[in-house]
């Protein structure tokens, strides 16, 4: 078979068994990258039985040689031994040629953040309102890009404050809290600002969408503006809203997005204690269980495991 069939019969595969559009998409760019380096390496259309280990290393060596980092050059052989692995359980090889290729050797290195001040200058910095609007909503909600621009208008709750993430990573849906200073930046964007008919939350007149790609020219021209000298993406301001842990100034509610699955989980407490939360849960429209959730946070940073809660944090 030839290797751009059995892509194609790879990617049809993870479709069958429910892997998300954003992760098809991912491994499809990556395998035709691949695709097109072997083509062009034999001059012609290649066979699978046609491939040797020589070209894999051969590929491997031109990401490395592209400039392209240890983390993107270790999940592009990640997506190169899952696509081996699925041609070999179908017959499509004779080898699992992938498996016998070295780890690459990520370099860790520091994480970037941004304070809420710094942030606040950066979002001055954006011109255009929606596109300043969607990085608020990212900062103050941890949401990856992918899911705050396909966020459509029926899954954002005003009354309960929840934004409602349909078929995110993993292909799983999540509840988001909408903090105070956020509810007022989405009400006055859809009040002020929202000017599209598109059932998207976040559209532009002219194209009814906003695109991850004009997402980072905006941020890549602000940062510019500023004269800062680092590199600001989707991925630091969700690293940056676990570090600022959401809202935590005098009279706010703390509101944090745990990530894991929804357990139910029997606590004993005193009547009045619980009587206490429920009053508190209806005047402040808040659940109890983000009420709990949230104490035992603030509970646990407090009294030492600060790092931990964190590093909890910034899973989601």
């Amino acid at each position: 078979m030839l290797l751009k069939q059995a892509i194609m019969s790879f990617l049809n595969h993870m479709d069958f068994i429910d892997r998300s559009q954003e992760t098809i998409r991912g491994y499809g760019l990556e395998l035709r990258t691949f695709s097109n380096f072997v083509t062009v390496k034999h001059n012609c259309p290649v066979y699978m039985e046609d491939i040797v280990l020589q070209d894999l290393e051969d590929y491997m060596r031109y990401e490395k040689e592209r400039g392209i980092a240890s983390s993107s050059r270790s999940r592009a052989l990640y997506i190169i031994k899952s696509f081996y692995s699925y041609c070999c359980k179908q017959d499509l090889c004779p080898k699992n040629l992938a498996d016998l290729l070295e780890p690459v050797k990520v370099k860790q290195k520091e994480r970037a953040f941004i304070t809420e001040a710094e942030f606040n200058d950066l979002v001055n910095a954006i011109e255009h309102p929606v596109i300043r609007t969607v990085v608020q909503t990212m900062f103050y909600t941890g949401g990856r890009m992918s899911e705050i621009i396909h966020l459509k208008l029926k899954h954002v709750d005003f009354q309960t404050r929840i934004l409602h993430i349909i078929d995110g990573k993993g292909r799983k849906d999540r509840r988001i809290p909408i903090c105070d200073k956020l509810y007022d930046i989405l009400t006055h964007y859809l009040s002020d600002l929202r000017e599209s008919d598109s059932p998207l939350f976040f559209a532009t007149v002219s194209t009814g969408k906003v695109s991850s790609t004009y997402i980072n020219r905006c941020l890549h021209e602000a940062v510019g503006k500023l004269g800062w000298d680092k590199d600001i993406s989707a991925h630091v301001l969700r690293h940056s809203f676990g570090t600022n842990l959401l809202e935590k100034e005098d009279g706010k509610i703390p509101r944090y997005a745990v990530p894991g699955l929804v357990r139910t989980k029997a606590i004993y407490m005193s009547d009045m204690v619980g009587k206490l939360t429920g009053e508190f849960s209806r005047e402040k429209n808040v659940t109890q269980r983000e009420i709990v959730e949230a104490a035992l946070l603030e509970y646990l940073q407090k009294y030492g495991f600060k790092h931990e809660v964190e590093a909890l944090l910034k899973k989601m």
